[in-house]
């Protein structure tokens, strides 16, 4: 028995480092990625996470660009929408297309590559654009809703407020006031609370907004919730002062009876006047609505969630802080949609602006002739028609003078509601 044991104990002994040496193999192989396909399955899927969401920012950035600089060339080539209140439409334009192509270019590439590689010192130009050029939009979107407010409520006086000098200085005023938030404080460091531009988190450089609380609400307060207030405002007052204006139309414009001895009762109607009125007041509240819920969809959450971070600096996380950022510059992409594209002068400039060729300016010529021809011809025989009527008729009049001031009457009202309902399709049309 001792012979046997001893040779089963030697056969253990040689074993145990063949043992102990796969073992530490297999420590090693668990720490260095033991299951690689695994690993190649984890890569896979965040490079083509990333390829979509670089795809879908790079298709918002295109837009952005595109559409701001649709706007501008608009204005410029066509002289229908070369007015003062279109000067405030340039400044958006050029506030946004600044954004989508100075702010948004890099936040992508340093969202998609995980740090900043531009160095510490275009980390705080970068942040000091993205502020100025954020806030210059806001003011903007602000200043178009205040002259669309005095156009639409006090359209005699509109001239005597809104001059070429007061809307010049009103852009200027909002401009300087956008650099003196951003590159003042962001030059000097007081917007964060460390001393470097930059910092490093798990090896890795980043350039974060990262705000002291000060700046933060300062920065807020001036940047979006007074021009929020103010827009907010002037809209709601805007619906408002049109439905007061359609209500008193309808009660003006009911069915009036005018009777002559020589025929029967005739009733005189506004024609289609009261459908017009419904169509153009639904109208102005789709388009009303849709300007104030997109402005506060897109930028509400992002300077709520600044305020936040700023007194809590890990409430909000980063990927979530991301995506409200990105949520704001997509307003920077629908402002020209919303203030030209809704617009039926500004849809006819895009495409005259687009299908700008020879080719395509002598077949639109040609298309207009005919329907030019016609209306000539049907003007023409309209004016003739009463000469004709006159001659044959021999000049026979009405002797009802009591019929002839209610029709006149009914002539003033119709008169009325067509300038009003003009008025109101401007609101619709904003």
């Amino acid at each position: 028995m001792q012979p046997s044991s001893a040779s089963t104990l030697g056969s253990i002994a040689s074993v145990l480092p063949t043992l102990e040496a796969a073992a530490n193999n297999t420590t090693v192989a668990l720490q260095e990625g033991a299951v690689p396909s695994a690993g190649r399955h984890l890569d896979s899927w965040d490079l083509s996470c990333r390829y979509i969401i670089g795809t879908f920012l790079s298709l918002i950035i295109l837009t952005a660009i595109t559409g701001n600089i649709l706007v501008c060339l608009a204005i410029y080539t066509d002289r229908r929408l070369r007015k003062l209140g279109n000067l405030f439409l340039v400044s958006l334009a050029v506030a946004d297309l600044l954004v989508s192509s100075l702010v948004m270019t890099f936040a992508v590439i340093n969202d998609l590559m995980g740090y900043w590689a531009f160095g510490p010192q275009f980390c705080d130009i970068w942040i000091a654009f993205d502020v100025m050029c954020s806030t210059a939009s806001i003011l903007n979107l602000c200043a178009i809703s205040m002259d669309r407010f005095l156009h639409i409520k006090d359209p005699l006086g509109y001239g005597r407020w809104m001059t070429k000098r007061a809307v010049l200085g009103t852009i200027c005023g909002i401009w300087m006031l956008s650099a003196l938030l951003s590159f003042l404080p962001i030059s000097l460091g007081w917007h964060r609370p460390y001393p470097d531009s930059l910092l490093v988190v798990n090896g890795l450089t980043m350039c974060a907004l990262d705000l002291t609380p000060e700046y933060a609400v300062t920065s807020s307060l001036i940047s979006f919730y007074m021009p929020c207030v103010v827009m907010v405002a002037l809209y709601a007052r805007l619906y408002l002062y049109a439905r007061r204006h359609v209500q008193n139309i309808r009660a003006v414009t009911k069915p009036c009876v005018v009777n002559n001895k020589d025929s029967s009762p005739t009733k005189f109607r506004a024609m289609g006047g009261q459908s017009s009125l419904h169509v153009m007041d639904h109208k102005a509240a789709i388009t009303l609505g849709i300007i104030v819920g997109v402005f506060l969809c897109c930028w509400v959450p992002f300077f709520c969630a600044n305020i936040v971070a700023a007194f809590c600096k890990t409430c909000i996380s980063d990927d979530c802080f991301k995506f409200l950022t990105w949520l704001g510059y997509l307003n920077s992409a629908l402002n020209p949609i919303i203030y030209s594209i809704f617009n039926t002068e500004f849809r006819d400039a895009f495409r005259r602006v687009i299908t700008a060729h020879a080719c395509c300016k002598a077949l639109a010529e040609r298309a207009r002739a005919p329907s030019d021809l016609s209306y000539r011809t049907k003007r023409s025989t309209i004016c003739e028609t009463p000469r004709t009527n006159s001659l044959a008729a021999g000049g026979c009049r009405h002797n009802n003078v009591a019929a002839s001031e209610r029709i006149s009457l009914r002539a003033e009202v119709d008169t009325r509601v067509e300038i009003s309902v003009k008025s109101i399709g401007e609101i619709s049309d904003i």
